[in-house]
């Protein structure tokens, strides 16, 4: 696996900055004038790329499959599946207008066949979750030779390694690895950040978050501070949408506050090189000590802590430095010397 490779020109991975994906998901609520809207909300915002979901009630799950007792509603989950699909027809109109934005445009194929319809138009593939075990699929979109992400939520460590191994076999060669918590929302405490640098570490590949909690900020900048590669956020027009997704997404302003404090976070880790940064060049001359003399000296008179301090030079002339107060107090002065002046190598003459 790559350890680095480009989506839509930009590089994701070692050497990039985090790669921000808006994930609109189904929050298009079956209209195309929404879709495009939200693909506009996430270029203001500041985001890499947008993404959708592509999928088909009758592939996701059978009629009798029942209600779902975390969405809090009596309609069947066929019924609700069957009203958020995207209609194919809206992809080739929504990548152009993502990349006439600038931005990426992704989506998750959730059967076989998606992944032939979604092939012409996205610039990576994302797998959701719930699909980490569905190896034919990820057999399909490996072999489509594109990036891919993948999401990790309600799997641990060998399940993940497993759904690896299937595309590298496949021929997947990009790929980033995503800690997901499948809860919606996921409450701070479970979102288990850390778990990307496991990821990483474990499987030797790039890794992100993909954000399930409501807050916009807390676990994308600390997932950015431990490395990850990639940040996904769902994101609406408004939470008093109606459709599942809508609540626990965040509003337009608030995936805005993502992307800088991404950025922000981004700047405050800097190089990880330990040296003097030229912000710090005026008071590192102007807060640094030298040895000084605070009173006349006459030529001839020893140096004693009566007459010489080490101080903060301020704008005067560098001096000796501290550790050479040893050596100072071990001799006298080559010369007469006016008060609060920085020592200097000269000025010293040792005691015969």
């Amino acid at each position: 696996m790559k350890d680095a490779f480009p989506i839509h020109g930009k590089l994701v991975g070692r050497g990039g900055r985090c790669f921000v994906i808006a994930e609109a998901g189904s929050n298009h609520n079956g209209s195309l004038d929404v879709a495009k809207k939200l693909v506009e909300v996430a270029a203001k915002a500041g985001a890499d790329a947008v993404k959708f979901q592509t999928f088909r009630a009758s592939r996701l799950y059978p009629k009798t499959a029942g209600t779902s007792d975390y969405l809090g509603t009596d309609t069947p989950i066929f019924d609700l599946i069957q009203a958020m699909e995207m209609p194919e027809a809206w992809l080739p109109e929504i990548r152009d207008l993502a990349h006439a934005h600038g931005l990426a445009f992704i989506s998750s194929p959730f059967h076989e066949e998606a992944v032939a319809i979604l092939d012409p138009y996205v610039d990576a593939f994302k797998i959701a979750s719930y699909e980490l075990t569905h190896q034919p699929l990820l057999q399909e979109v490996a072999r489509r030779n594109k990036p891919v992400l993948l999401s990790t939520g309600a799997s641990d460590l060998e399940e993940t390694r497993r759904a690896v191994s299937v595309l590298e076999e496949a021929g997947c060669r990009e790929l980033v690895v995503l800690q997901c918590t499948a809860s919606y929302p996921t409450p701070l405490d479970a979102a288990n950040v850390r778990a990307l640098v496991t990821l990483r570490d474990e499987l030797s590949i790039p890794t992100g978050l993909s954000d399930h909690t409501r807050d916009p900020v807390v676990a994308p900048s600390a997932a950015v501070a431990l490395g990850a590669a990639v940040i996904e956020k769902h994101f609406t027009l408004s939470n008093e949408l109606p459709g599942p997704d809508h609540a626990f997404a965040v509003e337009p302003a608030e995936l805005a506050r993502l992307v800088r404090r991404v950025r922000e976070t981004e700047q405050v880790l800097g190089t990880g090189l330990k040296a003097v940064q030229g912000v710090e060049q005026e008071l590192r001359h102007f807060a640094r000590r030298s040895i000084f003399t605070t009173m006349e000296v006459k030529a001839g008179e020893r140096f004693g802590r009566h007459n010489v301090d080490v101080l903060r030079r301020g704008k005067l002339a560098t001096g000796l430095d501290p550790s050479e107060l040893p050596r100072v107090l071990a001799a006298v002065a080559a010369k007469d010397l006016a008060a609060e002046v920085p020592l200097e190598e000269s000025d010293l003459q040792r005691i015969e």
